[in-house]
């Protein structure tokens, strides 16, 4: 069944007002700007919604899965209940990680994803799928897990990543002169919809300069590549608080295949699928 949306997030921790404190006004833009993203992967009639985003490990894990905030100072869980069914893995070979007995923790990606998730709750019934990625995971096999994925119905992806964390002496990875540079060409990529350019980020490069979104943007590049269609890209927002690159963008189809969108339904009908999000 078709991907008809895509949304890139940032997943800073800083991102919760309550985390964020007296600097919570800092990142109201940002905030603003993710919940716009993610009311657009509702709006595209997506059944199910994809959460990708770095971690350990590439796997897909199994709902229903919590998370908190408590290692960076609240005490604020979040989670995504489960979706009904067995999850499918990314591609061949990748096994999901059935729910753990002891809450282990949400990488920080699909952690601050569940709470956008969360705040910005959907309309309909909707599934959830998350999909951890290897830090290191190679361009080519990042590409090839996006292409792999199977979802039952219209589903949209939510990527979670940051750009890099060198712009300037006081950022998390110190300055780099090529930070700049390097943003701003995945700030084009991101607004053309340029799945190619998504795919040519070298992933050397990009731990040079501490980028934590590489292996979930081009997971999404594969994804919409094998997707096929026509595409629209929208930035939505680009700014680096914090010495920290945060890229907010939408990717929507532009060729449904009929009147009533790409599954044949009508636009504002988003089937039974069951889920939600729990705290």
């Amino acid at each position: 069944m078709p991907l008809l949306a895509a949304a890139v997030c940032p997943h800073p921790p800083l991102i919760v007002p309550e985390l964020a404190g007296a600097a919570a006004p800092e990142l109201a833009e940002l905030r603003d700007a993710c919940a716009a993203a993610v009311a657009a992967l509702y709006a595209a009639g997506a059944d199910t919604v994809v959460l990708v985003g770095a971690g350990e490990r590439t796997t897909e894990l199994a709902l229903p899965r919590r998370g908190s905030f408590a290692p960076w100072g609240l005490p604020l869980t979040v989670g995504l209940a489960t979706a009904g069914g067995d999850p499918v893995p990314p591609s061949g070979g990748v096994e999901p990680v059935p729910p753990p007995a002891d809450d282990e923790p949400l990488p920080l990606s699909l952690l601050v994803g569940a709470w956008l998730v969360d705040r910005t709750a959907p309309p309909a019934p909707t599934a959830w799928r998350l999909v951890s990625v290897a830090s290191d995971e190679p361009a080519d096999r990042c590409a090839a897990l996006g292409a792999g994925l199977r979802v039952d119905g219209p589903w949209a992806l939510l990527v979670l990543g940051d750009g890099s964390a060198c712009h300037g002496p006081k950022a998390p990875g110190y300055d780099d002169p090529r930070a700049g540079a390097y943003d701003e060409e995945v700030a084009r990529a991101l607004a053309d919809a340029d799945a190619d350019a998504l795919l040519g980020l070298d992933p050397e490069l990009s731990a040079q300069l501490r980028v934590a979104g590489r292996p979930a943007w081009q997971v999404l590049a594969g994804a919409v590549r094998a997707a096929g269609g026509d595409w629209h890209g929208e930035l939505r927002h680009h700014g680096v608080p914090y010495g920290v690159g945060y890229l907010v963008a939408s990717w929507t189809r532009t060729d449904p295949t009929g009147p009533d969108g790409p599954d044949g339904t009508s636009a504002g009908d988003t089937g039974t699928a069951a889920g939600g999000v729990t705290r």
